[in-house]
């Protein structure tokens, strides 16, 4: 967390609060966390934009500002006691609020990502024209890692995370522990359409807000895709198709939620 659908959400409602608009300042007291925010200084926001997990705000003078939200990074409209950073702007200011520290702000030169090497390597964005299933199969082929794995890595696609990679691969039907290059043309194409339909839903509902409430839109209001996940945060609930209990385990570190029944 966040995921693609969650940033995606951030992105849009962040566009009409910045775009246009001068920063005057970006205050903090953590340069190592947030670096060269300085030269963000006086700097217009010409354009508010996205690349998996990242946000990208191009600053007038040819300079741009990445922002990485980490696990529970977010913006908000009014200080909260976990406010690491604000964005003063002429006409008011964001506040930049991260409880357990982990997100991350630079400012470089537009497209210069040498400090943020994941940046630099990111695969194709899902839910764009670039995403193409004959490459999708060609990178799952080649692969002796298990499908989750694979999906959580970032080279095949951008921005997928825990939730939507185990929503994906139960929505196509395939076991996470499955190698990619075990997996057949048609199982391959279902769970490309899987992961395209589970992130454009996901972002037309605001992402997902779980139990611990660490995402929120900047306005405060909860994402409303976590009404319908099927295996994620479900252990031992029953599947919503078959009826066996939701099991968890894990796969490159990170807790795995499938049906061994209809994921067999």
């Amino acid at each position: 967390m966040p995921e693609l659908p969650e940033v995606e959400t951030t992105r849009r409602r962040l566009l009409p609060l910045l775009e246009g608009k001068r920063l005057l300042e970006v205050r903090h007291q953590d340069p190592l966390r947030y670096r060269h925010t300085e030269r963000a200084r006086e700097r217009a926001v010409e354009g508010v934009g996205r690349r998996g997990k990242f946000l990208l705000l191009a600053l007038s003078g040819g300079l741009e500002m990445v922002v990485h939200l980490g696990m529970t990074g977010g913006f908000r409209l009014e200080k909260t006691p976990h406010t690491r950073a604000e964005f003063l702007l002429e006409d008011g200011v964001l506040h930049f609020h991260d409880p357990r520290r982990f997100g991350r702000i630079w400012v470089v030169e537009r497209g210069a990502y040498g400090e943020i090497p994941l940046l630099a390597r990111l695969g194709p964005e899902p839910l764009s024209p670039e995403f193409r299933p004959e490459a999708f199969l060609l990178g799952l082929r080649r692969s002796r890692k298990p499908l989750k794995a694979l999906l959580l890595d970032q080279t095949l696609a951008a921005g997928v995370g825990n939730i939507y990679a185990d929503e994906a691969l139960f929505r196509a039907g395939l076991s996470p522990f499955r190698l990619g290059r075990e997996v057949s043309e048609e199982e391959a194409l279902r769970l490309f359409q899987a992961l395209r339909e589970v992130l454009a839903e996901a972002v037309a509902l605001g992402g997902s807000t779980l139990s611990d409430r660490t995402y929120q839109q900047p306005d405060g209001l909860p994402g409303g895709f976590q009404k319908r996940h099927a295996v994620y945060g479900r252990a031992g609930l029953p599947c919503p198709r078959c009826g066996a209990p939701i099991a968890k385990g894990v796969v490159a570190g990170r807790g795995t939620h499938h049906c061994p029944r209809c994921q067999g």
